[in-house]
């Protein structure tokens, strides 16, 4: 059962983060997003990491989403127009990619071929001793680091505003 819910829930990840990319307008875009991290919590909590999970929820799929939602709103993005793309660059693009893909996989597979096999529910630090020791001693400054460049964003974003209303 495992691995039936983790397939269900990766290809849900999968298909949110190509919806992601591809859609046009920057609110189903979010929508995307908030799909992607909800399965990601998911395959977290088939792991073992209520907690994890939960922090994934509650700060990602809730926190931080409604902050992207209102900056998309503060800016009054429209759908994204279309743009000419050369010749070059549609004819090479799907074959570039695809070999990206299999050099990539080929990489991590040779670099994790001794690597243990995941037992599903046998994962036992995700609790909150375990991350808040490890936030606020090892990631302390990447965290404080990134809470200071979305605090430069949204002031950002509101002189970008101010500028188109004026």
């Amino acid at each position: 059962m495992d691995v039936i819910l983790f397939t269900f829930f990766a290809l849900v990840a999968i298909v949110g983060a190509v919806s992601l990319v591809l859609q046009k307008h920057p609110i189903s875009s979010a929508l995307s997003l908030v799909s992607v991290m909800v399965a990601l919590s998911v395959l977290f909590l088939l792991l073992g990491a209520e907690f994890i999970a939960a922090a994934q929820l509650v700060v990602y799929s809730g926190a931080i989403m409604v902050l992207f939602v209102f900056v998309i709103m503060l800016l009054n993005a429209g759908a994204e127009r279309e743009s000419r793309k050369g010749g070059l660059a549609q004819f090479l693009g799907l074959p570039l990619t695809a070999i990206l893909l299999v050099f990539a996989s080929y990489v991590i597979t040779q670099s994790m071929s001794n690597a243990k096999a995941v037992k599903f529910g046998a994962f036992t630090g995700g609790g909150p001793r375990e991350v808040g020791w490890e936030l606020f001693t090892r990631y302390l400054l990447p965290f404080e680091v990134t809470s200071i460049l979305i605090l430069i964003a949204i002031a950002g974003a509101v002189v970008l505003a101010r500028k188109e209303i004026d």
